[in-house]
């Protein structure tokens, strides 16, 4: 079980030194009249300490007879004192002892060869004077990028003359007084583990070398040893707010936990470097990790050197440092900096001379005095490029609002006289700074890379860097050159492409700007709005500002100067913070006192102590602290592995499924599973929620599946294309995802030729493109202009100079409106007409001398002139161009639906794109094969339903930038929230959308804007329910269910009780007294109570039938639609009525899809699968024949839902000659059809209401589009 368990907090306690012998030896051979003189040793390993330190044979022995040892009371034992021999004495502090006494395995990535160097960097030298003990730390990095954590506490011990007095018991002060000659010898303390607890290490050694100073040096050992065994049954918190704290005399030490599973651990002071260097110069440090250069940190103290490098690591993530990391060389480890590669070490600032000289391209930090140098550079490492401008003066100004000096933050406060209390306060004053530090630095990261996700395709994987870079202001481009070569880079753009939503993600979203957010709902081609237009104008970024940094001299300070002015490659930014800072709430919990001497009985009392007081604080917690039950759940499965109670361990991880999902330590579980003995599998065999959870595990493993991690950048294609490369060719070079749209494309590309597309072709047309969107961004017009516009349009063509009926100028072209930009001394605007009141477009010729010259004219409906343009050779383009804007126009004001008119502007800047790119008689017919719009309003004209325009209020699109629509499985509206604490736009209602395979997208109902989208497994999703305030429960077809917590709005929770398909979700309101009751069921049949507050299956029932496919409750039953009838059973699972279907005289009968109760009328009405008919029976006399309803023009009812005194039924039927999705509103009371509303062009799938003023409908995967209609 051992190699089951996770580390504990130590891996392994070494003691480091020189042996009685050498030291006697060489003292004894010292001049004795110069006192101070240095001897130097090499320094071995004298002890190794290397967990468990009880037998297994020992520990299962004494579990046997515990029943017994718990009823004995527990008492504390000392050590009898011994004299040891002196050969005792030899042997303890002998090179390595341990193997010969006890069967030792050392951790096969810990070096105790080159640990000795290490404990003593600076040499190991006995001294004839006393010095302090002193603390420093070690980072050890295996061949697969592990890391590893070192501490260590030197120490010196006095020897006189080289003889140790005859009783052994040569005291530290009787030295001190002594006038006899003594030596000071240094031993060394490293306790090596798997996390990097820098401040609790810390505490825990300095703790030990108080107890080590009275004694004498052979008792070293034992005490030692006591103090590895400690830490060795210190479990590391998971994830989370909960800190273990263990009282190590006189020190309360806390180990603190990740603050959630994607983010590092820190134990250590965040600000370190901000007290070695101004935030520019901090800067200038992380601009050398992000472009990988060679740093060497120099400082005179050791620990100064890991902190301050481990300080920088931090600050970059999640961005990970991937070479080489070694924090301290030692002496003798000099030659490392010789590298090829990149790499972050640290030397004693003694070094500094040597080591510059040692090799070139080096960046030479030194933490003592705050300057940066470079040694020996070849032309191409000279200069540090400068960080993003406006990146970087957001996060100086961050820096300078942060209070870094304790003293000055706590002057004011009166003297505490407990030690415990002054603990606390700095330790929560460094953590609240921490949480300000890290936050200012991602926030930093996201400024920096938060564009990386316009140039990228996630479908084929692809990064489009060349046109990444175009998009960075020239002063910006230097940095962004050298980045993107990087392998942290690109293991950064693998997190990106695979949608990973980690801290980077989580900020960049909360982040995003409104109008960003709007725009990510449409596909549609990046140009300036006029709002960014006017802020890129009077941005003061992009006039005079100050220089992060300059090249970097040959062993020159480096100080920031002033430089011209440069444009700054991001979008505005808020310099306020994000959002404000809410200091996340941790508790602690005190780990028991652990007993010795180390016998078997001591450590299960621990144990048992331990799992006592989880226990208890399980007990007392209320169940809305899920986040904390999880953490202790997590602590008592971890100390019942260790203890050998395999079964009660997966039952305590079991139950983080239900508290927090995100820590389920899925590797552990697995390896428990496989190594469960026969009894223990046989008797988890006779519990469901372990069978069930073995079950899934291994299942899990089956599933496991290579992620594709592969980025590549794009290429201009070298071979001719058929038109399935072609598709994926456009999509890589991120123009436009649509298929159909690269179909029309391709034909376009095509025209007179053979079908496919030859390399030089796609290179003209791509090159054409980029530089039209290129230029669009350097469109300028003036102020007088711009306030004409409405600030979200952008100009998406403008014309050459032509002459026009209103004067000289060029026609300008937004998504809203053309109009004249007019020349002259003063240029002024005059607007021909916006998209929706064009009457007529027409392309003809006037007669000019003998000359007949192309001329467009454009009638508008609210003007009596017609507006005419001698466009010339552009005439035919211009003319497709607008007859195309209009036809979209008037789509989209038909059918609500503003993707319409985004996806002309695409058509339209294609065609242009097409023209620009051919050479060909035929290029305006080419270009003609993109008139989507305008075709199908000449072609087949498509009226949209009087009923079905008044009632259709929008459309909006879940699948927006995707490559293909995905169908709507489920809607579900949540009201709003007047919740004082809520962040902006959280209290706003949501409208919840499963889609394909697990994925869900959150709009908010109040602009219809996508404010969310994550996925929740991989299956598709079948139900939806809102069970309290902050929970949407989510079914799914893989037999989970989903508890979403709406504020984070992320998956933390799951219900994992069901064996089959999770088919409805209903919740039952209770009042304030007790806990709301949530109904789940599955299609085998099996119905689940659930206690809502602590997910507690209340009880559970299997009903008698082949399907379940849904269930609602009434009148304290739960009515039950099988395939074959309609079942009312009590809550308890009685059949007390049946609805059959025994009318139908057809074989075989058809199936209950779904029904819907209506109880003001006493009724139940139901849908038949592959039927348009409605049935409708009386609740009061279920034995009474259905009534029938058949929907005219109805070929299938597929959903339905009450609203007010209607019933809305969704499906899909006959429309003006096509099967089209439609929706018919019956009246409750007439049971007669008041409606037909035709408003998608696939089955409608599902509908829901929002309060009873709106009713949303969502389509299958041909459209896969939601519906909004008003509600009369």
């Amino acid at each position: 079980m051992e190699n089951v368990l996770p580390s504990a907090v130590l891996e392994i306690c070494v003691l480091v030194g020189a042996s009685r012998d050498k030291v006697k030896e060489v003292c004894q051979a010292a001049p004795k009249s110069d006192v101070k003189n240095y001897l130097p040793f090499e320094p071995e390993v004298l002890s190794v300490f290397v967990p468990p330190f009880i037998s297994k044979q020992e520990f299962q022995a004494t579990t046997i007879n515990s029943h017994a040892f718990n009823k004995t009371k527990r008492r504390s034992f000392r050590k009898k004192k011994e004299k040891p021999k002196i050969e005792s004495a030899r042997t303890l502090n002998g090179a390595q002892k341990a193997p010969e006494t006890e069967d030792i395995s050392v951790p096969k990535d810990v070096d105790l060869n080159g640990l000795p160097q290490l404990c003593f960097p600076g040499g190991f030298y006995v001294t004839r004077e006393s010095k302090d003990d002193h603390i420093h730390f070690l980072v050890f990095t295996d061949v697969c990028g592990n890391r590893t954590y070192g501490v260590v506490a030197q120490y010196y011990q006095p020897v006189q003359d080289g003889h140790d007095s005859s009783n052994g018991q040569v005291h530290w002060e009787t030295l001190q007084s002594s006038k006899a000659a003594a030596y000071f010898v240094p031993c060394a303390i490293c306790v090596i583990s798997r996390y990097p607890y820098f401040n609790a290490l810390k505490d825990c050694l300095s703790c030990l070398l108080v107890q080590l100073k009275p004694y004498k040096d052979l008792d070293v050992d034992d005490y030692i040893k006591e103090f590895a065994a400690k830490l060795s049954l210190i479990p590391s918190p998971p994830p989370g707010p909960l800190h273990l704290v263990f009282n190590m005399k006189p020190l309360q030490v806390i180990f603190p936990s990740q603050e959630d599973p994607d983010s590092p651990l820190i134990d250590l002071d965040l600000h370190l470097p901000f007290l070695c260097f101004k935030p520019e110069q901090v800067l200038q440090i992380i601009t050398c990790i992000l472009t990988e250069r060679k740093i060497v940190f120099f400082s005179s103290d050791w620990s100064l050197l890991t902190l301050v490098s481990e300080c920088f690591m931090l600050y970059l993530h999640p961005v990970q440092w991937q070479h080489t990391f070694v924090p301290i060389l030692s002496r003798q480890m000099l030659d490392f900096v010789m590298a090829p590669t990149s790499f972050l070490m640290g030397c004693h600032l003694d070094h500094f001379e040597e080591v510059s000289k040692e090799a070139d391209d080096l960046i030479l930090i030194n933490l003592d005095n705050g300057e940066i140098a470079q040694s020996q550079s070849s032309e191409d490492e000279a200069d540090i490029p400068d960080i993003p401008l406006q990146a970087a003066e957001i996060f100086i100004t961050r820096v300078g609002g942060l209070q870094l000096h304790y003293d000055l933050e706590h002057c004011r406060l009166g003297s505490c006289t407990d030690l415990g209390e002054v603990q606390l306060r700095r330790r929560n004053w460094q953590q609240k700074l921490n949480s300000e530090i890290q936050q200012t630095t991602l926030q930093l990261i996201v400024n920096i890379f938060r564009e990386v996700k316009d140039h990228l395709n996630y479908e084929h994987r692809v990064f489009n860097s060349e046109e990444f870079m175009k998009t960075r202001a020239p002063g910006d481009q230097p940095f962004y050159r050298k980045v993107l070569e990087t392998y942290m880079f690109h293991s950064f753009l693998k997190a990106r492409l695979n949608r990973r939503m980690d801290a980077f993600a989580r900020l960049e979203l909360s982040t995003q700007s409104e109008e960003d957010r709007l725009s990510s709902m449409f596909d549609s081609p990046r140009r300036l709005t006029m709002e960014k237009m006017v802020s890129k104008r009077f941005n003061p970024e992009y006039m005079i500002s100050k220089r992060m940094g300059m090249s970097l001299p040959d062993l020159q300070d480096i100080k920031p100067k002033d430089y011209p002015a440069r444009n700054a490659s991001l979008r505005s930014m808020n310099t306020k913070p994000a959002a404000s800072l809410i200091s996340k709430s941790v508790s602690t919990f005190k780990i028991p006192e652990i007993h010795f001497p180390l016998v078997g009985q001591y450590v299960l009392s621990y144990y048992i102590d331990f799992v006592n007081h989880l226990s208890r604080a399980i007990n007392i917690l209320p169940p809305e602290n899920s986040l904390l039950l999880a953490r202790y759940f997590y602590l008592r499965g971890l100390i019942g592995l260790m203890q050998g109670k395999l079964l009660n361990a997966l039952s305590d991880f079991q139950n983080l499924y239900k508290t927090d999902v995100r820590i389920f330590p899925i590797d552990l579980v697995r390896k428990v599973v496989e190594t469960l003995p026969p009894s223990d599998r046989a008797q988890a065999g006779h519990k469901p929620e372990l069978k069930r959870l073995i079950s899934q595990v291994l299942d899990k493993q089956r599933e496991i599946a290579k992620v594709d991690d592969h980025v590549k950048n794009f290429e201009l294609p070298k071979t001719h294309m058929q038109l399935d490369d072609f598709v994926k060719r456009i999509q890589e070079s991120g123009i436009v995802k649509d298929i159909d749209t690269i179909h029309r494309l391709f034909e376009a590309l095509t025209v007179g030729q053979q079908k496919q597309i030859d390399p030089e072709t796609f290179k003209h047309f791509y090159t054409y493109w980029k530089e039209t969107e290129s230029e669009a961004q350097d469109v300028s017009l003036p102020s007088s202009v711009v306030e004409r516009l409405d600030k979200n349009e952008c100009v998406y063509k403008l014309s050459a100079s032509v002459k026009t009926n209103k004067g000289l100028g060029k026609i300008a072209m937004t998504q809203k409106r053309l109009f004249l930009l007019t020349e002259g001394a003063r240029p002024g605007y005059e607007e021909i007409a916006t998209f929706r009141d064009i009457e007529e477009v027409k392309s003809t010729t006037v007669t000019f001398l003998l000359l007949r010259i192309p001329t467009l004219k454009i009638k508008a409906m609210s003007k009596k002139e017609v507006f005419e343009a001698n466009l010339k050779s552009e005439c035919d383009l211009w003319h497709l161009m607008v007859k195309e804007m209009w036809a979209g126009k008037k789509m989209a004001d038909d059918h609500k639906d503003p993707q319409y008119i985004q996806q002309a502007l695409t058509n339209v800047l294609l065609m242009d794109a097409v023209v620009g790119a051919l050479q060909s008689s035929k290029v305006i017919y080419a270009a003609s094969k993109l008139s989507y719009f305008d075709k199908m309003k000449n072609e087949v004209p498509m009226m949209v339903p009087k009923t079905t325009a008044e009632t259709l209020k929008h459309k909006i699109n879940p699948s927006a930038g995707e490559t293909f629509p995905q169908a709507v499985e489920f809607l579900l509206y949540t009201p709003g929230q007047l919740d004082p604490v809520e962040k902006h736009g959280d209290a706003h209602p949501k409208l919840w959308c499963a889609l394909d395979e697990g994925k869900v997208a959150v709009f908010d109902a109040s602009t219809w804007s996508k404010q969310h989208c994550f996925k929740v497994g991989r299956s598709k999703l079948t139900c939806m329910a809102i069970a309290e305030q902050s929970q949407v429960w989510i079914g799914s077809q893989d037999s989970m269910i989903y508890i979403i917590n709406t504020h984070s709005m992320s998956c933390n929770k799951q219900l994992n009780d069901h064996r089959s398909e999770v088919t409805d979700i209903i919740v039952q309101a209770r009042d304030r007294l007790s806990s709301s009751e949530a109904y789940s069921c599955s299609v085998d049949g099996t119905v689940i109570a659930w206690n809502v507050s602590t997910l507690k299956v209340n009880h559970s029932f299997q009903l008698p039938c082949e399907t379940l496919t849904s269930i609602k409750y009434h009148h304290h039953r739960l009515w039950c639609c099988t395939g074959s009838c309609i079942l009312v059973v009590t809550t308890n699972g009685f059949v007390r009525q049946k609805v059959n279907m025994e009318e139908y005289v057809r074989e075989p009968p058809p199936s209950l899809l779904s029904f819907q109760l209506f109880p003001e009328r006493e009724q139940i009405w139901a849908l038949c699968s592959g039927s348009p008919d409605l049935f409708i029976w009386n609740m009061t006399n279920l034995s009474t024949p259905a009534q029938k309803i058949s929907l005219q023009d109805c070929a299938e009812a597929t959903c339905m839902m009450k609203v007010k005194n209607q019933m809305w039924v969704g499906g899909r039927g006959l429309s003006q000659g096509k099967i089209k999705g439609k929706i018919y509103v019956v009246d409750g009371e007439k049971k007669t059809v008041e409606k037909e509303l035709v408003g998608h062009v696939d089955t409608v799938k599902a509908l829901c209401s929002a309060e009873d003023r709106y009713v949303l409908s969502g389509s299958g995967k041909e459209e896969g589009k939601i519906a909004i209609w008003k509600v009369e």
